[in-house]
């Protein structure tokens, strides 16, 4: 017999913390560089009309900054 997961947590459903780690890793002093890099391209490449220039490697770095952060603070939280 399956259990239903909606009514399990109906009246306190579980929180996933995921979010909020991510968003306080995302304002970190740590990956504060790597957002203003890829903020200031973000600018650069917006501004201009005719450009070939993308801000994949900015944002890339930006990722794995906040991924690298969010790692070891989302593992504390599971079971």
């Amino acid at each position: 017999m399956a259990i239903d997961d909606e009514r399990l947590f109906e009246n306190d459903p579980p929180e996933d913390p995921r979010d909020e780690i991510l968003e306080n890793c995302r304002e970190d002093s740590h990956c504060a560089g790597f957002k203003q890099e890829f903020e200031v391209c973000q600018e650069r490449v917006t501004s201009r009309s005719n450009t070939e220039e993308t801000c994949t490697q900015e944002l890339f770095d930006f990722l794995h900054c906040v991924d690298h952060c969010a790692s070891e603070k989302i593992f504390k939280h599971v079971k």
